[in-house]
Order: C-alpha cells, then sequence, then structure tokens
C-alpha cells in the first residue's frame, strides 16, 4: 500500500524516475513551498522561465555568501553595552555578563527570524532549519550567544556539503559539546550523552537496521573524551590528560571493531576512526534520506516508497561520498516529489506559516539604517512564531520537533486548539493593523498584492489567481463562487453584475486619489485575503 496523502487519500507510488510532466505554475509553486519560505508569485515567475533541472540546481546550489552578522540592537535605556555600539557586529565581543548575553540571544534569534524573511532564492535557509532540528542545540541551555551564533553559521556552511564532514565538525562544536555535555566528558567521569545521541539521532537513528548497543554507546563516550571549552577565547582544545587511552572495543554491530586507545595530541584522531566507522553502517544513508523525505515530501514512508525512494537515494548517498546537494537534486527532480498527491500533503510549520507570509505577500522590514525598527519587528514576529509552538533556537528537547518525527501524528501536532486560533490571529493582525515599532510597521497591503496577479479586474481571475497564489490545492468552482458573492461583492449595488468590481478597481488606477473608492475596494480585499486565509487549506503546504 502506497502513501495516502491528506490533500487527496489518494496514494504515491512513483519513485525517482526522473519528471518529465508539466512544468507549470502549480509545480514550480509546489517546488518552492517546498524547498523555500512560501512561494511569492515573482519567485514563480522567475522559475519559471527555467527548466526543472536548471530551476533545482539554482536552489541548491553551494557557492553562497556568509549574511552579514548579528547587530548590537539592545541598546536602550536600561543598557548600554560598554564595548560594542549600536548597530555595530557584536560577535567579535570576548566579552559576556549576565546583562549583555540575553540581549545578544535575543538579538540572533530575531537575526535568524530575518535571515529566513528576506531569503534569497535558495534552499540554505530551509536547509539549515532542517539541520537545526536534526543536530539540535537550545540556545537557554548553551547560554552563550557567541556559541549560538558560531553554531548557526557551521549549519550554514555544511548545508548543502558533506554530511560526514558536518558531523565530524558538530562532534566538537562548543554549542553542541556545552548542549550535550561533551566539555564535561573526561576519563575519570566519562559521559554519554553525546556518545548515544551521535548513533540514535544523528547517524544511524532508530530504523530497521540499526543495531548498535549500549556498550557502543559507553565506548563512543570513551573515544570523545578530553575536549575542553576555554571561556576567555570562546575556543575548544583537547586536553590528553581528560582522555581516556584503552582500547575502545565496539559490538558486532560496527563488525566488532576496536578503535586502540592513544595517548598524547595522537589521540584526538580516535574521533576520526569513530565517525569513519558509524559511516560504514550503510543504516546512515537511509536514516538521513528518510528524514530529508519527510521534512521536504511527507511524512509517512510506507514499504513502496522505502523501496522505490529512500532505497535508490541511500545508494546515491554512498556512492557520492555522502554529499547532500546531489540526493536533493534527485529527490527534488523525481516524479515521486511532482505526484499531484503530494501537492498540499503537508501542514506548514509555523515558520513556514509567517516567514512564508512575509514573503508571499511582499512585506517589506525597516533597513539596517534603522536596526533598533528593523530587529525588533523581526522579534514580534519571532515570538508569533514561538506561540505557535515552533520556537526557533530552542526545539523542546534533543530530538527536536516533535511534527518532524512523532508518529503517527507528524504535522498534525502543528494544530491544536491553542495553536489553530493563533494562527488565525496571527493572520487577521496581518491583514489589519500589522505589528509596529517607533513609527514603522509590517503590515499586509491588498491592494498592492491584488495589483501584482494577471487579471485584479476581474473578479472571478482575481479570486481564482488569490487562491492559486496561496494555496498548494485548488478551491471547488463552488467555493470560489460563494466567496465572490459573499465577501468580494457582497452588500454592494449591481452584485448581480461583475461590473461593479471591474469598475471600482478601474477608478482606482485612474484616479488613486480617490479615497472612498480606495477604501471600499481596500475593505472588500481585506474581507477577500483574511478569509482565504482563515481556510483550511491555506495551513497547507
Amino acid at each position: 500500500m502506497a502513501n495516502p496523502t491528506p490533500a487527496t487519500g489518494l496514494s504515491v507510488s512513483s519513485g525517482i524516475r526522473r519528471y518529465k510532466g508539466e512544468w507549470k505554475r502549480p509545480q514550480v509553486a509546489h517546488l518552492l513551498r517546498r524547498t523555500m519560505f512560501g512561494a511569492p508569485t515573482e519567485d514563480v515567475d522567475y522559475f519559471l522561465r527555467k527548466s526543472p533541472k536548471k530551476a533545482v540546481r539554482e536552489l541548491i546550489r553551494q557557492e553562497y555568501p556568509l549574511p552579514a552578522p548579528p547587530i548590537n540592537n539592545y541598546t536602550d535605556a536600561n543598557y548600554v553595552d560598554p564595548e560594542i555600539a549600536p548597530g555595530a557586529d557584536w560577535t567579535a565581543s570576548m566579552k559576556y555578563d549576565g546583562m549583555n548575553n540575553g540581549r545578544r540571544k535575543n538579538s540572533f534569534k530575531s537575526w535568524w527570524f530575518g535571515l529566513m524573511t528576506g531569503q534569497d532564492r535558495s534552499i540554505r535557509e530551509k536547509m539549515v532549519l532542517f539541520w537545526h532540528n536534526h543536530f539540535v542545540t537550545e540556545t537557554n541551555t548553551v547560554d552563550n550567544a557567541l556559541f549560538c551564533y558560531r553554531y548557526n553559521v557551521l549549519l550554514r556552511n555544511y548545508a548543502l556539503g558533506n554530511f560526514k564532514e558536518l558531523v565530524r565538525a558538530i562532534t566538537v562544536e562548543p554549542a553542541m559539546l556545552r548542549y550535550l555535555n561533551g566539555y564535561a566528558n573526561t576519563k575519570k567521569a566519562p559521559d554519554e550523552n553525546y556518545g548515544r545521541e551521535l548513533q540514535e539521532l544523528f547517524t544511524i537513528g532508530k530504523g530497521p537496521g540499526s543495531h548498535y548497543t549500549e556498550a557502543d554507546v559507553k565506548a563512543a563516550a570513551r573515544v570523545l573524551t578530553g575536549y575542553t571549552i576555554n571561556y576567555k577565547t570562546y575556543t575548544v582544545s583537547f586536553d590528553p590528560n581528560r582522555h581516556d587511552p584503552t582500547d575502545k572495543q565496539f559490538s558486532a554491530f560496527y563488525d566488532n571493531q576496536v578503535i586502540k586507545g592513544m595517548n598524547g595530541k595522537e589521540a584526538e584522531t580516535e574521533i576520526d576512526q569513530l565517525v569513519d566507522m558509524i559511516f560504514s553502517r550503510q543504516e546512515v544513508s537511509a536514516f538521513i534520506c528518510r528524514k530529508l523525505y519527510r521534512f521536504f515530501v511527507y511524512h509517512t514512508i510506507d514499504e513502496t516508497t522505502e523501496r522505490e525512494v529512500i532505497k535508490p537515494l541511500a545508494q546515491l548517498f554512498r556512492k557520492k561520498n555522502y554529499e547532500i546537494a546531489p540526493v536533493l537534486e534527485e529527490l527534488f527532480l523525481s516524479r515521486h516529489f511532482f505526484d499531484p498527491n503530494n501537492y498540499g500533503s503537508m501542514i506548514k510549520s509555523p515558520v513556514d506559516l509567517t516567514a512564508g507570509l512575509c514573503r508571499e505577500f511582499h512585506l517589506t522590514f525597516p533597513t539596517a539604517m534603522d536596526c533598533e525598527e528593523q530587529y525588533n519587528l523581526w522579534e514580534q514576529l519571532r515570538n508569533q512564531t514561538a506561540g505557535m509552538q515552533q520556537n526557533i533556537g530552542d526545539p523542546p528537547n534533543v530530538a527536536g520537533w516533535a511534527a518532524y518525527y512523532q508518529q503517527p501524528e507528524y504535522g498534525k501536532l502543528w494544530i491544536s486548539s491553542d495553536t489553530l486560533p493563533k494562527r488565525n490571529q496571527f493572520t487577521d493582525r496581518m491583514m489589519g493593523n500589522g505589528f509596529g515599532n517607533n513609527g514603522k510597521k509590517v503590515v499586509i497591503d491588498p491592494v498592492a498584492f491584488a495589483a501584482a496577479l494577471p487579471h485584479p479586474e476581474d473578479p472571478d481571475l482575481l479570486i481564482a489567481g488569490s487562491a492559486e497564489a496561496l494555496f498548494s490545492v485548488p478551491l471547488p468552482p463552488e467555493e470560489l463562487q460563494f466567496i465572490k458573492t459573499s465577501l468580494l461583492l457582497s452588500g454592494l449595488e449591481g452584485t448581480a453584475s461583475d461590473h461593479y468590481w471591474t469598475n471600482a478597481w478601474t477608478t482606482l488606477q485612474d484616479k488613486p486619489e480617490d479615497k472612498a473608492n480606495h477604501n471600499a475596494v481596500a475593505g472588500k480585499l481585506k474581507n477577500l485575503f483574511r478569509h482565504l486565509m482563515e481556510l483550511p487549506e491555506y495551513q497547507l503546504m
């Protein structure tokens, strides 16, 4: 039995053979909603002019400059940073205390949300979120803004690179050493936290081919002893005196391999032997391909999908020496990915909802010249996302957000009696007064959004175009007709004819100074878009 998707109830049994079907707006929008945050009309237009292969390759291109670091937006009447001037980069600072650290952590998280809303045409921001949910750290536990920022940079650098190299790098990353107690792991008191999660959550997983043992966890912990953090220089070093120099015996799952104990600086190479040993197991490639599939395609993996999608992707992953980009290219150009039954089959995460709305409605945030207002507005929207149960930087636990792994509910966990009203309140507010700070505001301009659609003067085409721009699945004709008569033309003279709307829109273009007409048109558009965003279809991608 192949995967039934919630949008259609039909099954998806196609494999990863190259997609040769239509390349129109629905297909492009589907690709963008899964690989980016939202699918703005101009981005859809841009990729429509390319072939599927060129579009996917551009989305997963690796040569991508790092964004400018977060800045001091936190100077106020209660606190003035004696070292970092307002608007200046704080990531070069080596001075942290109870006053600046919390402010810098908030600055980091708001900066990150700002990168999502202002992303380029690339999958990189989505991949940073994917890896953050995979190699989880929590800002509140790490409790150092600089470590949190460097961890984010590491994920960016490796986002589309080599997974094996990423595992090696993340193992000795300060944020991870803090989060899973690696810095306290010594020969006298081995700490098993990272040795366990390295296998259970980061590489081998809990799939059908995962048979590592408790003894393997203990042996891995001993391999990883000796790493320390210098809190004056905020660097990591290896201390041979804290390292366990004895041999480490692993189980039959790892072919009874022994990592020979070493002394001195040479002992640091034991970690490379550990990583090589783990990656010699084929389950690593299958586990990561399953996680990529659940994040980008659909949450359920049945026997057909395992055989026709996961297995060949895992083989490619191993063949390409654990490079991520070739696997993503193969997946996103497959018939399986573009199977119509996969459209609208996933519930938007809170980040997809909030950042996607900002991008699809072309919201403009203040520039870096107004950094206080810019960061404040990013923070307000980030807090909305956190209220919907996705607090970037602080997943609930080491396994990440439950919607990405908890069976059988998966993405349905994003929707509850608490979060659904918050989602509707957020979209209503963005269509109403928006969010503001010191005279600066982010709010949807319904007239500008309508004007960017192909034929806003035609009520039928306006509604159909709006639905196509905002939804992954089409609305039935009777729903479109209901929206026109009950919302767009409701209570107005001439509702028996479409001429009213056409005349009102034409007048708006010819006489923009006519405030009465502008307000009437804007009011109707607000009702239209507010209604569309309250429909269940808007929660899907």
